[in-house]
């Protein structure tokens, strides 16, 4: 069953891509040179509950994590902050035309269980220019890993070798050394 390709008409992808579609289709006008999301997923990582699941709202900044939340514009305002990881995973084909995961762009997310006394919004802290940055390398192919821990690395790495061993067999041999802490 194929839950992320629901138009059986259109060709088959991957399955990993959700959102689909040339923004350009074609003609030279308006967006071209934009970056395509056709191949973007968003992997959420919550090391301490040890919960991985893909989450397409964060895209827009609307995921399970970032809902109901106020940013803040430090991570020294909040109060005993949670650590969460937004990955950017990106899917291409081989030369062979074989499904890979290309790319991955790993980004730190804190937020506070509780709200402060007296609102109803958890406070939050993110790095804009970290997300834009590593989405954008991941989109190019690149694999930014370098400050995640073992565990989340770990976590990561059986998370997509178990979402598509295929896609996993298939990915250069520096995105297993990165996610194998090498």
């Amino acid at each position: 069953m194929d839950l992320f390709n629901k138009n059986m008409n259109k060709k088959q992808g991957s399955g990993f891509n959700i959102l689909s579609g040339d923004s350009t289709d074609g003609h030279g006008g308006y967006g071209v040179g934009a970056l395509s999301l056709d191949n973007l997923t968003p992997v959420i990582i919550d090391p301490i509950d040890e919960r991985v699941f893909i989450d397409m709202g964060a895209i827009h900044a609307r995921s399970e994590i970032e809902k109901k939340v106020k940013l803040v514009e430090s991570l020294e305002e909040l109060n005993d902050p949670k650590l969460y990881w937004m990955i950017w995973v990106t899917t291409a084909l081989t030369e062979a035309g074989e499904p890979k995961y290309s790319g991955i762009g790993a980004c730190h997310y804190y937020r506070e269980e509780e709200a402060p006394a007296g609102s109803r919004f958890k406070r939050a802290y993110k790095s804009m220019p970290e997300h834009v940055n590593n989405m954008d390398k991941a989109l190019k192919g690149r694999i930014i890993v370098d400050q995640m821990d073992e565990k989340s690395l770990y976590m990561l790495r059986e998370y997509l070798k178990g979402f598509s061993e295929q896609y996993w067999n298939n990915s250069d041999e520096k995105l297993h050394e990165a996610l194998n802490g090498a």
